[in-house]
């Protein structure tokens, strides 16, 4: 296994196997799909994908909040690449786009199943738990970048 991860473009080839990546992994299992107005709402975001050779392994999007603040969202991992660091490594180089982009905090939504996950990683719950897309979730947040 050679993880390449990279920034992609919107509306490009790679950009549609991250939406069927994301619809494989975060939507079909709890029986949602994504509307045309929020896929066209990422326009404006930043899409980091991992790659093993020709196969997206994973990805993860970032939205810029303020000029501090960016949010990390749709994070997935192909059911195959699970528990395998490939999500560990698109996080840590989130993390090193948005310090290099003058971002000091990241927050996120985290499914409660994926909270020690980032716990791990460094980030730490804010609030209390809150459902969102039918499942349990927390705001977690790191600000040493």
């Amino acid at each position: 296994m050679n993880i390449v991860i990279k920034q992609i473009a919107f509306d490009g080839a790679e950009h549609k196997k991250e939406i069927e990546l994301r619809y494989k992994v975060l939507r079909r299992p709890i029986g949602l799909n994504y509307t045309q107005e929020q896929l066209d709402a990422e326009k404006d975001e930043f899409h980091f994908a991992a790659f093993d050779g020709e196969k997206l392994a994973g990805c993860l999007l970032m939205k810029a909040i303020d000029k501090d603040e960016i949010k990390m969202r749709q994070v997935a991992v192909d059911e195959t690449y699970q528990g395998k660091g490939v999500g560990k490594a698109l996080v840590l180089y989130s993390e090193k786009f948005a310090a290099e982009n003058g971002f000091s905090v990241i927050t996120l939504h985290a499914r409660k199943t994926a909270v020690p996950f980032y716990a791990h990683l460094g980030y730490e719950i804010v609030g209390e738990e809150f459902i969102e897309v039918s499942l349990p979730h927390f705001k977690m947040k790191k600000d040493k970048l």
